[in-house]
């Protein structure tokens, strides 16, 4: 009997990171980023970019900008190491913080910009009485009504409520019902505000 981790560990965090990976479509962010997060929760200590690198074997360019994501999002927590320029990233282990932030990216990514412009769409065709308005009208008041069901399970979430509170089923199908109605906010809003790369990142991943 040894002290080390057994042949199944491999098997399983393979399979564990690509599952994570594939879910990574239902956060909005690439695979790539949801198999780093997935590599760096089955591993018992934080890691850094090179053995992040050999683990996942990806280039530092795909490193750099995943966990630049997951930074953003709050997923993984930057950590210098003492006496060395060295950083190692540590994964949130709390599921229910991981949901919270994954919910209030994508809010403030989706959910927010679509609830604005319904604030400027529905006003704008209420006095147009024609048959093809009262159609559109009609559908865009719909949207804006699961899209507020999602508001207030997001704000609900955000606030401290728990998902075993609120339902989890009831979360994750306005979530998704959001999600999809979400594509046409973001693809207007990457067209319109290009992604900014965080500065002095790269720098930080340099080790000593």
């Amino acid at each position: 009997m040894t002290d080390g981790p057994s042949e199944n560990v491999d098997r399983v965090r393979e399979e564990f990171v690509q599952l994570w990976g594939a879910l990574g479509t239902f956060w909005g962010v690439p695979p790539t980023t949801a198999r780093v997060f997935g590599w760096l929760m089955s591993r018992s200590e934080p890691a850094d970019a090179q053995e992040i690198m050999a683990g996942l074997e990806l280039s530092r360019g795909a490193v750099s900008m995943a966990c630049r994501e997951l930074r953003e999002w709050q997923l993984i927590l930057p950590e210098r190491v003492a006496g060395a320029r060295r950083v190692v990233y540590r994964p949130e282990t709390d599921l229910e913080r991981v949901l919270r932030n994954v919910v209030q990216m994508r809010k403030r990514r989706e959910w927010d910009p679509i609830r604005e412009n319904m604030r400027d769409w529905i006003p704008a065709l209420d006095p147009d009485s024609s048959p093809e308005t009262a159609v559109f009208l009609q559908r865009l008041r719909a949207i804006d009504t699961v899209m507020a069901r999602a508001d207030a399970i997001a704000e609900f979430l955000l606030k401290g409520g728990t998902v075993t509170d609120f339902g989890l089923k009831a979360l994750l199908g306005a979530g998704a019902v959001a999600a999809r109605l979400g594509n046409l906010a973001l693809s207007r809003r990457d067209a319109a505000v290009p992604p900014e790369l965080e500065p002095g990142f790269d720098a930080e991943e340099q080790e000593s």
